[in-house]
């Protein structure tokens, strides 16, 4: 089975790319900020140095940590999901479920060690920029030098290798059942992860009414609470689609006709894949407004108070502007990559449904209807994250459950999402149905 594993990599290295931009970039977040360690570890280093780069590294690099999980996990899914015709076939030639879960398993690891030693160069790179901003910010000494050692590297291959196995593990034993002829999960273990977040993300927010306003720590409740409640709407997505759907079904069809009916049975039919768009959407539209929001509270608080920030401030405020700088490129990315992953394969559909009637217009309407509801879905359940931490947050810190900052960062927040999902859900369709209906079909799945 190792040697079909690496088979199947070599002859079909498209079908991989995703997954393994999703392990590349991950490493390099992962191991970019656990270079901190490695660099606070060094011999010489000044106390006050070593705790800057200790809080950056187990700060940042956990919110790091939780992103790249989630994100090779679902990249990993999709990939799987979207064999299913292969993984039937195999079986029907004779290969039993636990072959096809070590060849699954071999080409996840495989994939995930390529990505992760080519991450080593930027992630160096990375580390070393991320250091000289402590420096140019006064909160590390200018004569600190950059480290990246076995901290960084073990954890850049355990965090990618983790999520890859299990991620890889769990959705061929679910297409294999299926392919077999057996009922598909019902999910329970995800039903149970996504209850165990809402619980874990309501007593992360309610213990900012535990902390005084002036506790440094007061925004690690609420901004943790938000994190775990996006995390828990990300991890429910598709019963939450379902029931968007069919909430909204007849109005959408009424309003679009065609496309929108195409658009409510293809959705409905395929909740469970569309999740991993929905995934990076919620959490980054979520953690990117709750962090922005509560630093922009917590430095309008300060300079009203007209006492000068302390260089732990300056720490807390840079650490955030870096979390949200790494929350906006990693998930966009990854939410870019998993639309293009997901649309890119739907080519031979799109095929399928023009020989049976549907114009092309009406098939790109369909996307970009598609398109659309997933953002509206996105964007109110991570709306509701960020505020249910923000709130809190608010009422501690400045005495008020409204705070005086306006919309503008939410809707630069909402803009970049619904720009990255429909420019690229559309982009990505158009290009498909530039294939000719019979030549589409006859693609391999």
């Amino acid at each position: 089975m190792f040697t079909l594993a690496m088979r199947s990599v070599r002859q079909r290295p498209g079908r991989f790319i995703a997954t393994l931009l999703s392990t590349f970039l991950g490493a390099v977040v992962v191991m970019t900020f656990n270079s901190m360690h490695d660099t606070a570890s060094a011999p010489g280093i000044d106390a006050l140095s070593k705790e800057t780069l200790t809080i950056a590294a187990s700060v940042v690099g956990g919110y790091g940590t939780f992103l790249v999980f989630f994100a090779v996990a679902s990249t990993l899914t999709v990939n799987v999901r979207q064999r299913g015709e292969e993984i039937a076939l195999l079986r029907r030639s004779g290969a039993t479920p636990a072959q096809i879960k070590r060849m699954v398993v071999f080409e996840a690891v495989a994939v995930a060690v390529v990505g992760t030693v080519l991450a080593f160069g930027p992630a160096m790179l990375g580390g070393d920029r991320l250091l000289v901003l402590f420096k140019d910010t006064d909160q590390v000494a200018q004569g600190v030098d950059f480290s990246f050692g076995p901290i960084a590297v073990a954890s850049g291959f355990a965090i990618t290798l983790v999520a890859s196995v299990g991620a890889a593990f769990l959705a061929v034993r679910r297409a294999a059942k299926v392919a077999a002829g057996g009922a598909k999960p019902r999910g329970r273990g995800k039903n149970l992860a996504g209850a165990a977040a809402f619980v874990l993300g309501i007593g992360g927010v309610f213990s900012t009414f535990a902390l005084d306003k002036s506790d440094v720590a007061l925004m690690a409740g609420p901004v943790y609470g938000a994190i775990l409640l996006a995390a828990g709407f990300a991890i429910l997505s598709p019963a939450i689609l379902r029931l968007v759907l069919g909430a909204l079904a007849r109005p959408i069809t009424a309003l679009t006709g065609a496309s929108g009916y195409l658009t409510v049975h293809n959705m409905r039919r395929r909740a469970s894949e569309l999740s991993g768009v929905l995934m990076p959407l919620i959490l980054f539209i979520g953690i990117a407004c709750a962090t922005l929001y509560m630093q922009a509270i917590q430095s309008d608080a300060a300079k009203a108070s007209g006492i000068a920030p302390t260089g732990e401030d300056k720490n807390v405020e840079t650490l955030n502007y870096v979390v949200v700088g790494i929350i906006v490129v990693f998930s966009c990315i990854m939410l870019i990559n998993s639309l293009y992953a997901a649309t890119t394969y739907r080519t031979r559909e799109f095929g399928q449904q023009r020989l049976a009637g549907a114009t092309p217009a009406q098939v790109l309407g369909m996307i970009a209807l598609e398109s659309v509801i997933l953002t509206v879905t996105g964007v109110f359940f991570a709306t509701v994250a960020a505020v249910a931490g923000v709130v809190p947050f608010s009422m501690v810190r400045v005495d008020t459950a409204t705070p005086d900052q306006d919309l503008g960062i939410w809707l630069v927040v909402v803009g970049i999402g619904a720009v990255a999902t429909i420019a690229t859900s559309v982009g990505t369709a158009y290009r498909g149905l530039r294939t000719p209906a019979v030549e589409a079909v006859t693609l391999a799945a």
